[in-house]
């Protein structure tokens, strides 16, 4: 067996097989861990298997190319006009995705130029800056938990009668939208929202519910990230 390796690895002398053995078996190891450190700091609405198994295969691809080019400019060429042949039509919504897809081949490429060191400090300091992000809530701005909308009859008692129990569940609201309903009998307003215990939120819709004439009710809660 040791002899068909060296056989087939006879046209790159330097480039001993233990060596193509270890450094695909790192990137490997290191786009596992850089898959785990995504799955563990996932926070957008869509999640894809598929895509984390895609994150791992990366790195081994990319660590293959790097070792198959070398230092031969013709080969580099070679792949490059071979990948553009190929269209990704993958199409990404959360620029952190991109990202750790950057990491994975970038991993790949580290182990494969046999740049060991600069791929083992590249992943922890990335995988630390992931899981330091989440935590700290890194970039946040919300200032609302969400979006109410409710229909009233067009009266300056129902608009009272609203704004009374915003005050009993709403640390503060902002009117950000009114529209005729009804032929002008009624107004659908639109409030941002920020509740003073998100947990008691259907007690927020209950009081709602008890004006008179009131419907349509509805409290869209924003996320981390809203994908359309």
């Amino acid at each position: 067996m040791d002899q068909l390796i060296r056989l087939m690895l006879a046209q790159d002398p330097g480039l001993p097989w233990q060596t193509v053995f270890l450094s695909i078996l790192m990137a490997f190891v290191l786009a596992m861990v850089i898959a785990w450190v995504y799955v563990q700091t996932h926070q957008s609405l869509s999640y894809s298997r598929l895509f984390v198994q895609a994150l791992v295969l990366g790195g081994i691809v990319g660590a293959m190319l790097m070792m198959a080019i070398g230092n031969n400019v013709a080969r580099g060429i070679g792949i490059v006009g071979t990948l553009a042949i190929i269209r990704f039509r993958s199409t990404m919504k959360d620029p952190r995705d991109m990202m750790f897809v950057f990491a994975g081949i970038g991993v790949g490429i580290a182990t494969g130029v046999r740049a060991y060191a600069v791929a083992l400090a590249g992943t922890t300091i990335f995988a630390g800056a992931a899981f330091l992000m989440k935590h700290a809530a890194f970039g946040a701005r919300q200032s609302h938990d969400g979006q109410l909308r409710v229909q009233v009859p067009s009266t300056p008692e129902s608009d009272a009668a609203v704004k009374a129990v915003l005050r009993t569940h709403c640390r503060n609201w902002t009117l950000v939208a009114l529209r005729d309903v009804e032929q002008g009998n009624a107004l659908e307003h639109c409030y941002q929202v920020s509740l003073r215990d998100p947990a008691l939120q259907t007690l927020l819709i209950q009081d709602l519910e008890s004006l008179p004439a009131a419907r349509g009710i509805s409290l869209f809660l924003q996320q981390a990230t809203v994908e359309l």
